[in-house]
């Protein structure tokens, strides 16, 4: 028998209405667990119980916050192994791969463990005679934080620990197709020396207990990750209450490969950038902006990589692209396969369903040559193993395509020219810029986020972290004089 692993709700480990399934996407003989589903009842209780706890979590000293941060942080790192390998058999990326997502995450406790220390105000002389000023931050309350599968302990981390370390309560809907990690998390979250009820975990599907929490009252924060229609929807939803909002979305990166480039460096980026994570990531590399004079021998070379590239289980040693996460997903992602064929593309080499030694949704990384910038395998995030490549004549063609999205996450350019490197970084427009480095790969001290259609609220991340998590207070004081 498999145990039901259960909700953190109001503070207690607790059943739900239901449960749904999680099976290895590598090995769908695998059933990882069976896991709770939140009722909305449920939901009211915790959310209820946060408000108290976040009002004991503030009062807290900063070296105690910064205690349990750390505490989490630390306990992450030293389990990367095994969290990791949990990670990558719920999930199906590489298991190098969820190791270091592991150890990323625990990371990011640490540094915000430190930033408790670090909560500095400001004070100033006012205008008027005898009155001084001190502005200073307060934590905004009750955050519900929704997170996605394709990093499920990362990006929820990189949210959960900045909204603790700023004194905030945090309610956690992770995605159902990753259930064990976000369990795995919440238990080392709820053994620290926290307040009873001040971290909920509230699983449960995305249009019940999803749209229940962000339209609730109850909460004056919500940072998410996911699609742009679910963002735009959430975004409805907050308003009527004026929550705010930090939402990190879709995006369509491209990579400019110049007529300069390293050929070889090119073709690494290229193929580690699309491919990495099974083309699941939100920074992948799916445009590939070549100049002319380099293309065919790009081309050659990127083919010969993408072909030897290999697909199998996510634990199995050797395995450079998992499964993809779920069957859904593996059929979205061939149908853009036909898609990119029926507007004139051509498909070079992979984006074909593979039949492996264990069932599951295995896809070969495929490779478009021959694509424009018009075309919708080059307008929509496809979220798969797919790179489509795009030849231009120029620098200010290429510079021109990478912008030509309603997208803006991130963007690279491999050249050997500064000038062209210092030209793009500044007129690319995108939140994250990359030279003579994959498009996919971001530091966990520094800020995080993009434009357009990529991003909406405040920046995730490093110091920047606290426009969302914190609100700003301005006190005017007139001690008088001293007699």
């Amino acid at each position: 028998m498999v145990d039901t692993k259960l909700n953190l709700i109001a503070g207690n480990w607790t059943a739900g209405t239901s449960e749904v399934e999680n099976r290895n996407p590598s090995d769908l003989s695998d059933l990882v667990g069976l896991f709770a589903q939140a009722s909305a009842d449920q939901l009211e209780t915790t959310l209820d119980q946060a408000r108290i706890a976040q009002a004991e979590w503030a009062a807290y000293g900063i070296e105690r916050k910064y205690n349990v941060l750390n505490a989490i942080g630390t306990e992450m790192m030293a389990r990367a192994e095994e969290l990791g390998t949990l990670l990558s058999r719920e999930e199906g990326k590489p298991l190098a791969e969820g190791k270091g997502e592991v150890y990323r995450a625990g990371q990011f406790f640490t540094y915000y463990a430190a930033e408790t220390l670090r909560q500095i105000g400001e004070n100033a002389d006012s205008v008027r005679d005898g009155i001084e000023v001190d502005v200073r931050r307060e934590a905004v309350g009750v955050v519900a934080i929704i997170s996605p599968w394709n990093f499920p302990t990362a990006t929820a981390s990189w949210k959960i620990a900045p909204a603790l370390a700023f004194g905030n309560a945090v309610v956690w809907k992770p995605a159902n197709l990753t259930p064990a990690s976000a369990v795995a998390l919440a238990e080392i979250i709820e053994r620290q020396d926290i307040p009873k009820g001040l971290f909920s975990l509230v699983m449960g599907s995305g249009r019940d207990v999803g749209q229940r929490l962000v339209e609730s009252p109850k909460v004056d924060a919500i940072s998410f990750t996911g699609s742009v229609p679910v963002g735009r929807g959430i975004a409805s939803a907050a308003v009527q209450n004026f929550t705010r909002v930090q939402m990190e979305m879709g995006s369509k990166n491209a990579l400019a490969v110049m007529d300069d480039a390293d050929l070889d460096l090119a073709v690494s980026l290229a193929i580690g950038g699309a491919f990495g994570g099974t083309g699941q990531k939100c920074t992948a590399s799916s445009r590939l902006v070549v100049h002319e004079a380099i293309h065919d021998a790009f081309v050659e070379k990127l083919i010969a990589g993408t072909k030897a590239m290999k697909v199998g289980h996510a634990l199995q040693r050797g395995t450079q692209i998992g499964p993809v996460v779920s069957e859904q997903q593996l059929n979205e992602n061939l149908a853009y396969v036909e898609l990119g064929k029926s507007e004139g593309a051509e498909l070079a080499c992979g984006g074909q369903r593979l039949e492996m030694p264990t069932q599951g949704f295995y896809m070969s990384p495929g490779v478009f040559l021959n694509s424009n910038n018009s075309m919708k395998i080059n307008r929509e995030e496809m979220f798969a193993p797919l790179a489509a490549v795009i030849k231009v004549g120029s620098y200010d063609e290429a510079l021109a395509t990478v912008n030509d999205t309603n997208f803006g996450l991130t963007s690279g350019i491999v050249t050997q020219n500064l000038a062209k490197a210092t030209h793009f970084r500044r007129n690319a427009r995108t939140g994250c810029v990359m030279v003579n480095l994959p498009t996919a790969g971001t530091d966990y001290h520094v800020p995080f986020g993009g434009r357009g259609d990529s991003s909406y609220g405040p920046r995730e991340q490093g110091s920047h972290a606290k426009d969302f998590y914190t609100i700003v207070k301005t006190s005017y004081i007139s001690s008088g004089v001293p007699v």
